[in-house]
């Protein structure tokens, strides 16, 4: 391991709160695209899938940022377990109606009860910031080692998910996703000499971090972005089902991560100067134009080549997100204000997927890529016009030190979001 990476885990206990937070995000790329493989198995109507998967990101992004608000005023394990609790609940009873064909609108009202699942990325970048907090440059490692862990999630989760409903039975990937969730957020509430402090109840007086204009630009941004991510899942099952190959899907996707992976790691190594808000504009725009190839692919080889290259651009615009969150977001509102970023993220995949799934019906898969190759376009353009908010600040709280994480996201991924 790179020696900036190997000094991030000299703090007891690091090590295993990256862990339990690996296997708490895999439902960030597992159970969106897990529900859209169960459905589309199950009835073969991906317009319902998206919507599915839609009803399932709004609701997270509606309870994500409050739950992550009791967070930051209660502490982590108070708040988090009571909140698996209910959306493993809900996961349950999703499973159960689409197995046993009932009304379509049962399923929506699981979905919309599941979203009340923690964002795990924000609760462990928190603890990473509470530890180096004034150590810039580690920070920066530890963060960019969240957005390697972010995008291994979304390499092996929409394998496990894709290949499990397809060779074994639709309802085992969206299954094990919530298996992952309990597991992951119940090892890590248990370890509580890592767990940020929670701030008294009269910092939290002011209202929301959202009040931040530098904040409500990421997660306006964060929408579109969300958008082609959502977007790219559906499209790319219905593409590969189209070619005879649906549970290929899940490589083509792994690779898509794959392509994010390589680049966070590479980021977290670099000593960057100037400010963050240049750097973010030009992933943002990178990130749009590697939309523009997705329309000309004719193969599945071919196409995954072209998402690995498009995922060069996200581990370092995620990261370099979060640099721009720490300086726009109080430190009493730090995990809310990572949560937001989520949160525009996970309303984007609804807005993205369930707009794909509508395309894919109507006009066949291959069509499907025009909508995010339509939402890449207006996050570059959103993050032009509001790039004037993200420049330097004076801070109205204690310093941190600059990094950022990768998402999830999406989240990951994102996120997607569960």
């Amino acid at each position: 391991m790179p020696s900036p990476y190997r000094a991030i885990f000299g703090r007891p206990g690091t090590k295993s709160f990256s862990a339990a937070g690996l296997l708490g995000r895999m439902p960030l790329s597992m159970m969106s695209i897990g529900v859209v493989t169960m459905v589309s198995q199950l009835t073969g109507r991906y317009g319902l899938a998206g919507a599915l998967s839609a009803a399932l990101a709004l609701s997270a992004a509606v309870l994500g940022p409050q739950i992550s608000r009791l967070v930051d005023r209660h502490g982590q394990r108070r708040v988090l377990r009571p909140a698996v609790l209910m959306s493993v609940t809900a996961v349950a009873g999703l499973l159960l109606s689409a197995q046993q064909r009932w009304p379509d609108w049962t399923l929506f009202v699981f979905a919309a009860c599941a979203g009340c699942v923690p964002s795990v990325g924000s609760m462990i970048r928190a603890r990473w910031a509470e530890l180096y907090r004034g150590s810039p440059r580690v920070l920066h490692a530890a963060y960019s080692w969240e957005s390697i862990v972010d995008e291994v999630c979304f390499i092996v989760g929409p394998i496990l998910s894709i290949g499990l409903s397809t060779a074994w039975f639709p309802e085992a990937g969206p299954l094990l996703a919530a298996g992952f969730l309990a597991v992951g957020v119940f090892w890590l509430t248990a370890q509580r000499a890592t767990e940020p402090v929670p701030q008294p109840r009269e910092q939290h007086s002011k209202g929301s971090a959202l009040r931040s204009p530098g904040l409500q630009v990421l997660v306006v941004t964060f929408v579109a972005i969300g958008a082609i991510f959502g977007a790219i899942d559906v499209v790319t099952v219905a593409v590969a089902e189209e070619a005879g190959h649906k549970a290929a899907a899940s490589l083509v996707l792994a690779v898509y991560a794959l392509g994010s992976c390589v680049a966070g790691a590479v980021f977290g190594l670099l000593h960057l100067t100037g400010h963050a808000s240049r750097r973010w504009v030009i992933g943002i725009c990178a990130m749009a134009v590697s939309m523009v190839p997705l329309q000309l692919t004719g193969s599945l080889p071919v196409l995954a080549v072209a998402l690995f290259v498009a995922g060069l651009s996200i581990a370092p615009t995620m990261v370099t997100t979060m640099a721009l969150v720490e300086e726009h977001v109080p430190r009493s509102k730090l995990t809310e204000g990572m949560t937001w970023t989520s949160t525009g993220l996970a309303v984007g995949v609804a807005l993205g997927s369930s707009a794909a799934g509508w395309v894919v019906d109507a006009a066949g898969a291959a069509r499907g890529y025009l909508v995010p190759c339509a939402a890449g376009a207006l996050a570059a353009l959103v993050a032009a016009a509001g790039h004037g908010r993200l420049r330097p600040r004076p801070r109205t709280a204690a310093p941190v030190a600059e990094g950022g994480p990768a998402a999830q996201q999406r989240d990951s991924h994102t996120g997607s979001p569960c």
